[in-house]
């Protein structure tokens, strides 16, 4: 199948794998881009330029195929060293970025001159429009579905894509809710060029992430998650347990007096734990609706090939049987 994305960063299907915490690794990025799709290593999980780019050569000695990494501008105390990073993504000569979080214009014109194709995540059609206006060569558009951050608008992608397709000129994917074959096609119809998957590849063989996680999502249903953070206006789809009820009652008896610090025990630092560890009540941790379309643990090939086989089917069979 042949895109704009797929023209763009030189991969076989239009999908990519979303930046994951904990779980976008070299082992991760590698089966995901060996598999004709774009993985896509997460900076911030490395945290410093050194490791990051140690992560890179790992994943260069995994596959000889496109792959990117993500960094996400975040408003902190204590800052990532971007620039570092920056530098060590041009140097390693990776030529994709996601960037997510804040606007990213500091660092485009680094990229830019690099020949870094950079896809920028967006949660909206105004932040979309401003990702084309400063120079992006793509975007994500990120229906509120989604695992993780899904802004504060809560437009779904059924409204959100086809939104995004009537203002954007630059090529755009669909991220959150996105599983299969149906999520492929539905994305392509509503005027994306692909797909991004986060959720759904943490349920794959190769996902270096605990086994409990990976039951998790398959044991979960589409109502199995919470918006966690929304009193601060930093809301975070998660997957529900002990601890995000326990949040969420923190926020319901503090209302508008909640500060981050009341919740930080469930929130913050607990990635290793749950990812690495599997300690599943750990905290709050990043999961989309589409747990509930998530039935089994394949790796990442055989996910990919099923995909692209199954709509391939969807388009020739169905659709097109649907004219005659």
């Amino acid at each position: 199948m042949k895109t704009r994305i797929t023209e763009l960063f030189g991969i076989e299907h239009p999908i990519i794998q979303g930046g994951m915490h904990f779980v976008g690794f070299a082992e991760m990025a590698a089966a995901v881009s060996n598999a004709g799709g774009l993985g896509i290593i997460t900076g911030l999980t490395q945290g410093t330029p050194e490791k990051l780019a140690n992560e890179i050569a790992r994943c260069k000695d995994m596959t000889d195929k496109p792959f990117g990494v993500n960094l996400t501008f975040l408003p902190t105390v204590n800052a990532p060293d971007y620039p570092g990073l920056v530098r060590v993504i041009i140097e390693s000569g990776v030529k994709a970025v996601e960037t997510a979080g804040n606007n990213p214009a500091q660092v485009l014109p680094y990229f830019k001159d690099a020949g870094v194709k950079v896809i920028h995540k967006c949660t909206s059609v105004r932040h979309s429009l401003k990702a084309q206006s400063i120079g992006c060569d793509a975007v994500s558009v990120d229906g509120f579905e989604c695992g993780g951050h899904p802004g504060e608008d809560d437009i779904p992608n059924m409204i959100l894509l086809p939104r995004a397709a009537d203002e954007l000129e630059i090529p755009f994917v669909a991220s959150g809710g996105m599983a299969d074959a149906r999520s492929l096609v539905a994305s392509l119809a509503m005027g994306a060029d692909g797909m991004n998957m986060g959720t759904r590849f943490i349920a794959t063989k190769e996902a270096p992430v605990h086994e409990n996680v990976k039951k998790a999502i398959v044991a979960a249903s589409e109502l199995d998650t919470r918006l966690v953070m929304r009193p601060l206006r930093n809301t975070e789809r998660v997957m529900t347990n002990a601890a995000v009820e326990r949040l969420l009652e923190k926020e319901r008896a503090l209302g508008p007096n909640l500060k981050f610090e009341d919740i930080i025990e469930e929130v913050a630092g607990v990635y290793p734990r749950i990812m690495m560890e599997g300690d599943m009540d750990a905290g709050a941790w990043s999961c989309g609706m589409v747990a509930g379309l998530i039935h089994d643990i394949p790796t990442c090939k055989e996910l990919i090939d099923r995909i692209m086989s199954e709509a391939e089917e969807i388009i020739r069979g169905r659709l097109t049987g649907l004219l005659n």
